[in-house]
C-alpha cells in the first residue's frame, strides 16, 4: 500500500519551475484525498512543508497558477491580500494559451488593466505580419512592372 506522499507525488508533475497537478481539478485547483476527507492538493503541500495553516489565513499561489502545489510558490495571507495580489482580469485557467504555450511568467505579459497574453503568441503574431506585409509590398512591385 503507498503511503500519503507517495500517492500525491504520483499526481505531480514537476517542472523548472511549477509542480504541476495532473490529477483531478476543481475550479483549477488540484483535489487529494487525505485524513479522510477530499482537500485541496496545494494546502496538504504547505501543510507538509511548513505546519499548519494559520487560522484565519488562506493560501496565495505566488506563482499565479491554481494547480501547482511547489510549497515555495505558497504562502499563507488574507483574504484581502489574496484579492489584491490577484490580477485585475482574473488569474489563468489554464497552464497553457490558446495555442498550447505554457503560461509561465517569462512568457507571460500582464497589461495594466489585468489582461494577460502569451508572449511566444505576441512575437508569431508579428513575425506573420511583418512577413505577409513583405509579401504584399513584393506583389505591389511586380504589378507595378
Amino acid at each position: 500500500m503507498l503511503s500519503a506522499e507517495e500517492r500525491f507525488f504520483a499526481k505531480v508533475e514537476k517542472t523548472d519551475y511549477c509542480w504541476n497537478w495532473v490529477a483531478s481539478l476543481n475550479v483549477g485547483y488540484g483535489q487529494f484525498y487525505w485524513k479522510g476527507s477530499l482537500r485541496r492538493a496545494h494546502r496538504v503541500s504547505y501543510e507538509w512543508a511548513n505546519g499548519p495553516i494559520p487560522d484565519g489565513l488562506v493560501i496565495d499561489h505566488l506563482c499565479r497558477n491554481r494547480a501547482c502545489v511547489n510549497p515555495s510558490h505558497l504562502e499563507p495571507v488574507t483574504s484581502r491580500v489574496n484579492s489584491q495580489r490577484s490580477p485585475i482580469m482574473g488569474r489563468p485557467k489554464t497552464l497553457f494559451c490558446n495555442n498550447n504555450h505554457e503560461r509561465t511568467p517569462e512568457n507571460t505579459h500582464i497589461r495594466k488593466d489585468g489582461v494577460q497574453s502569451c508572449r511566444t503568441c505576441s512575437r508569431n503574431r508579428m513575425a506573420y505580419r511583418r512577413r505577409k506585409a513583405k509579401q504584399d509590398a513584393t506583389a505591389q512591385l511586380e504589378q507595378g512592372q
